[in-house]
């Protein structure tokens, strides 16, 4: 699978509770996003009253917590009721410091990011849906390997930065830059497609019930991913003008 979160779906389950639903998924992803932009509401407001020190501490505390959380949600698969909330409150004090970053630089940008995000999730939902793009396994082959490749980019740049140094080009707002993003928009993108399969086989696998959560929660790791990568994009694009 594309989504290193979706990665262990292939099991047999024997059920001791009523089996998972896409409805029931959908709900509990609605849930996280409202639990992530309360969480995100409240570093905006705090960013926006001049609190920067907390921002700071609140953003950075987010993000490293969430990792954590996101990746003993990947391979344990336990509690994941508390733990996925918990994955989104996090990720919403990291996204609305960060938001509250790129706003300070440019006026409307986190809006439009906001709008493109779910303007592309409704697209490859209906892209899914009609199966104008089917997720065969070549598909979820493809886009993990390019997902894995993108994460590989961003650490070997995250490692360079502590000597002062980086990766030329793709990390700027020059013509590179904007395509390496647009690049990885669209993986992101597509890594959407894998999500809403791993939904809807999960019900006709019948897995449990608690497999909604975990649904639910590769949707948020790729929404947070598509609407960051969206807010990058758009800041190279808003520095050439």
């Amino acid at each position: 699978m594309a989504n290193p979160i979706m990665k262990s779906m292939e099991q047999t389950y024997t059920l001791e509770s009523e089996p998972m639903t896409i409805k029931g998924a959908i709900n509990k992803t609605f849930f996280l996003l409202v639990c992530l932009v309360i969480a995100a509401f409240y570093t905006w407001n705090l960013a926006a009253a001049g609190f920067l020190d907390k921002v700071g501490m609140l953003t950075t505390c987010g993000a490293i917590i969430g990792f954590v959380l996101a990746l003993f949600i990947c391979f344990t698969k336990k509690a994941m009721n508390i733990l996925t909330p918990l994955y989104a409150v996090c990720e919403g004090l990291f996204i609305g410091g960060v938001s509250a970053v790129y706003a300070s630089q440019y006026a409307g940008i986190v809006m439009q990011a906001v709008l493109a995000t779910f303007a592309v999730l409704f697209s490859m939902l209906i892209l899914f849906q009609t199966r104008t793009i089917q997720c065969t396994e070549k598909f979820r082959s493809v886009i993990f390997t390019a997902t894995l490749s993108v994460a590989i980019i961003y650490l070997i740049q995250f490692i360079a930065s502590f000597w002062g140094r980086g990766i030329p080009q793709i990390f700027t707002s020059s013509a590179i830059g904007i395509g390496f993003s647009v690049v990885v928009v669209l993986i992101a993108a597509f890594n959407l497609i894998v999500d809403f399969d791993f939904i809807e086989r999960g019900e006709q696998m019948m897995l449990p019930k608690d497999y909604e959560w975990y649904g639910a929660f590769g949707l948020m790791v790729s929404l947070v991913w598509l609407y960051l990568e969206i807010l990058r994009l758009l800041a190279k694009v808003n520095s050439r003008r």
